[in-house]
């Protein structure tokens, strides 16, 4: 995906370069000197998502994540542009796959809604290192988040 490809405002996608040898790979999966102050991660996780299985959509008020995509499996990505006049319009809609053969970052920025499936055959990690605290310091707040995935009425519907 070229920088031209990319439809919706404050959505960042890079290509992962894979450095490897014998041993077998490494990748950077932020650097301090690359990425926006504002996106500069608040804490980090990673997940497992079983073959066939999504997760989202939803979105956040205040939080950008910061998701890596690198495999073993191919995760099919969907964001929708959900601010001001947008609202989610088909032209303000994003997808496209990344992971082990294509490993991707994604920023997401507030306000873009946001869903991953695993379309591959195995178990698929995904890193995330969100610029908030999840349910903020000493998980003491609400859980910024609006969760789609639950709703029948939606429009952001997956393929």
């Amino acid at each position: 995906m070229s920088a031209e490809d990319i439809t919706i405002d404050g959505v960042v996608v890079k290509e992962l370069v894979l450095y490897k040898d014998e041993r077998g790979w490494l990748t950077e999966l932020f650097r301090d000197d690359e990425i926006d102050g504002a996106v500069r991660p608040a804490m980090s996780y990673v997940s497992m998502t079983e073959a066939g299985v999504a997760r989202g959509p939803h979105e956040h008020k205040d939080q950008t994540d910061y998701f890596c995509f690198v495999g073993p499996s191919t995760f099919r990505i969907y964001l929708w542009d959900n601010r001001g006049d947008n609202r989610g319009d088909s032209k303000n809609k994003m997808v496209f796959e990344g992971g082990a053969e294509r490993p991707l970052m994604v920023i997401v920025p507030p306000g873009v809604v946001h869903a991953y499936k695993n379309v591959g055959e195995a178990q698929g990690l995904v890193f995330n290192a969100p610029n908030r605290l999840f349910m903020g310091k000493g998980k003491s707040e609400a859980v910024d988040e609006i969760r789609h995935e639950d709703k029948t009425d939606t429009q952001f519907k997956l393929d």
